[in-house]
């Protein structure tokens, strides 16, 4: 079944404080996602970020707005246990408890409003208590849509750009990757008429153990099976092992196939791959904000002295 959102994970999370004594946030865990049956596929599967689980990010909310109502309460660090107001509400066994319900506790209220009246919060918070979504699925909504919308736009200006100059970028992005030491010693252009379709080459390394071939193809179009197998003569032809294609739109099936089963090693990549890796590389983007995520440092609120 989908991995339920924060809102439907409330209530079963408020039943399983309801015997009083303290839980972890860990048992609260592994018995709501027992409850609602998730293979270890949906238990593992990790926000966009790749920092934590969704699961446990869904868990992590639910309990912390049941204690924004005063339904819940942290009796220490990492920490759960019912309060009398979390029993007088199960007690009245409600079919439900999300957003909407908890609005009827002022102390709900004024975290709300509070969050709606910070400026640093408006976007994440009010989006989240809206919708389904926890505050970081909220955020990294967000910075996907931002990034899928920079994809395009990359796409669409190496498609009005040169043969050259996208000949020239991708040696210069694999040069950020990491192959071939700086960009003066590691990458040349051929791209002459009887290359036979390589477009450039590349140290694999800062010692040359190792040269990677590079065709680039500005398409529209999918690429088939037909340009990979003329790519994979021409790497013969250099007696080279390693080649990567590169291409700005996709390929079909059967390309990606043949590429999986032949013994020369080729890497296929796409206009999306292509354009996340400009992204993650820093190739043709420049940094318009940064935001940094904090959350609460538990251990230095223990007791004791501070600062020491």
């Amino acid at each position: 079944m989908p991995i339920p959102d924060y809102q439907t994970l409330m209530l079963p999370l408020l039943r399983f404080a309801a015997d009083g004594i303290d839980h972890t946030t860990r048992e609260a865990v592994e018995v709501l996602a027992t409850e609602f049956q998730l293979t270890p596929a949906e238990r593992n599967e990790l926000l966009a970020s790749g920092q934590q689980a969704i699961f446990n990010n869904r868990v992590g909310w639910a309990n912390s707005y049941l204690k924004k109502a005063g339904l819940l309460e942290s009796p220490r660090r990492g920490a759960l246990r019912i309060t009398a107001r979390g029993k007088q509400i199960l007690g009245d066994n409600p079919a439900r408890i999300d957003i909407k319900f908890l609005e009827r506790f002022p102390e709900f209220i004024e975290f709300r409003d509070a969050s709606r009246n910070n400026r640093e919060t408006t976007t994440t918070e009010s989006v989240a208590i809206a919708t389904e979504q926890t505050p970081e699925e909220a955020l990294e909504l967000a910075h996907q849509s931002l990034r899928l919308s920079l994809a395009q736009d990359i796409l669409s200006r190496i498609l009005s750009c040169s043969p050259t100059f996208f000949e020239r970028l991708v040696v210069e992005l694999l040069v950020k990757m990491g192959y071939g030491g700086s960009r003066r010693d590691a990458g040349e252009r051929i791209g002459q008429s009887g290359d036979g379709g390589i477009d450039g080459i590349i140290k694999e390394d800062r010692l040359g153990l190792d040269t990677i071939y590079i065709q680039a193809k500005r398409w529209q179009g999918s690429v088939g099976r037909p340009e990979i197998q003329k790519f994979v003569g021409a790497l013969q032809g250099q007696r080279a092992k390693k080649g990567v294609f590169i291409t700005t739109s996709s390929y079909t099936a059967e390309a990606i196939d043949y590429a999986s089963r032949i013994d020369t090693k080729v890497v296929l990549i796409d206009g999306q791959l292509l354009a996340n890796l400009m992204m993650d590389f820093d190739v043709g983007v420049s940094v318009s904000a940064s935001y940094i995520v904090k959350r609460i440092d538990s251990d230095y609120f223990e007791e004791g002295e501070v600062g020491l």
